[in-house]
């Protein structure tokens, strides 16, 4: 909704047209019976016109007036009901007519009977057309019944303002009801879309690592196991294959749960171990003292996308990973930049997981060459 439509909302100038959800059974009955109930005060015009000396045609035109009246605010008043715009602007401009009538036939007094009119239009058609109308019809009454009756009448003009002022608050609470309804659903959207991101980026960060770490492992397994050459060897990286295997089911579990953290200690050593795995050497730091704490765990994030990426994409011989109090740094000297590396999920949820401690990435090939993944924070 635009800021213009927002802002006639909360003015009381738009048009009321959603619904709040399906009616319940109770809702369905309450929104009958109570019109019906209220129709009981237009008997007072009938009876007031076969109680006066009038002639038959008036008697008639009253009645068919009170009809016609009845009729109109049955069929429009129950707010779920949402008719066409000029549907409702013709129905109020008849029911004004009608009480109109009621008014010149009867006298001045007979403007109480407009509460109905009231109470349709500021149900069906911008609150704010019902405050003028009942305030107006309020000021008519009393000019009408003072001039024809020497004295206004206080007590239908009482009637008419309070009705008009409950119900335009009334409409006014419904309306920032709605808001408030609208504003939860959009939350709890948001909150889902959060989820399902951060799920797909742990997911990602977990079994992109893993996975690349495994198949390393395993066809280095298997060249020796062909070359026959070191069956030891052989054995003790299938391990780590199954090592990691495990470990890699345990962090999905705890993804999904999401309790998972990552550590930058621990990233270290399974860095070491898949880069020597790859056949890429290693030049990685060997303390992270120097590093606070809140940034460990993102740091953490930016090591193992970094050298998954090299292990992956770059076809390098070697990688070096820095570390800084405030920034940490992933460079090779492979082959560069290309769409896999430059435009991938990974990167893209290392952004944001750096941007909700306030940091900021960069990745991109390196004026010497190779490809550098830079991460700051509070730079």
């Amino acid at each position: 909704m635009s800021d213009v439509a927002e802002q006639r909302k909360r003015d009381g100038w738009a048009w009321p047209e959603e619904r709040s959800g399906p009616p319940t059974r109770a809702g369905r009955i309450a929104g009958v019976l109570f019109p019906l109930l209220f129709l009981m005060y237009l008997v007072a015009p009938v009876s007031q016109v076969f109680d006066e000396p009038h002639r038959g045609v008036v008697r008639f035109v009253v009645v068919a007036v009170v009809v016609v009246y009845a009729a109109i605010y049955l069929a429009i008043a129950v707010p779920d009901n949402w008719y066409p715009r000029w549907v409702r602007i013709v129905a109020v401009v008849v029911m004004l007519g009608c009480g109109v009538t009621l008014a010149v036939i009867l006298g001045p007094d007979d403007l109480v009977y407009m509460t109905y009119v009231i109470a349709v239009t500021l149900i069906q058609m911008p609150p704010m057309f019902g405050l003028i109308i009942g305030l107006g019809v309020t000021a008519t009454l009393l000019i009408g019944t003072a001039i024809a009756d020497g004295a206004p009448d206080l007590n239908s003009a009482s009637i008419l303002v309070v009705l008009t002022i409950a119900l335009f608050g009334t409409r006014q609470v419904i309306i920032s009801n709605a808001e408030l309804r609208a504003a939860r659903d959009e939350i709890g959207a948001l909150a889902v879309a959060e989820e399902r991101a951060r799920m797909a980026r742990d997911l990602h960060d977990v079994l992109g690592h893993s996975l690349t770490t495994i198949t390393v492992k395993a066809g280095l397994a298997r060249r020796i196991l062909e070359s026959s050459s070191d069956s030891g060897r052989a054995i003790d990286e299938l391990r780590d294959v199954e090592h990691l295997s495990r470990t890699a089911l345990s962090e999905v579990r705890a993804t999904v749960s999401g309790y998972r953290t990552a550590s930058l200690p621990a990233e270290l050593v399974g860095a070491r171990a898949a880069l020597q795995a790859a056949e890429i050497t290693a030049d990685l730091p060997h303390a992270v003292d120097n590093v606070p704490a809140e940034l460990q765990e993102p740091f953490a994030y930016v090591l193992r996308e970094g050298v998954t990426n090299v292990i992956r994409h770059s076809g390098a011989q070697r990688c070096e990973v820095r570390l800084g109090q405030s920034w940490i740094e992933v460079r090779d000297d492979g082959s560069g930049c290309d769409g896999a590396r430059a435009a991938g999920h990974g990167l893209a949820g290392l952004a944001e997981r750096l941007a909700q401690v306030g940091g900021s990435l960069s990745a991109g090939p390196a004026p010497a060459g190779g490809f550098v993944v830079r991460a700051v924070v509070g730079a």
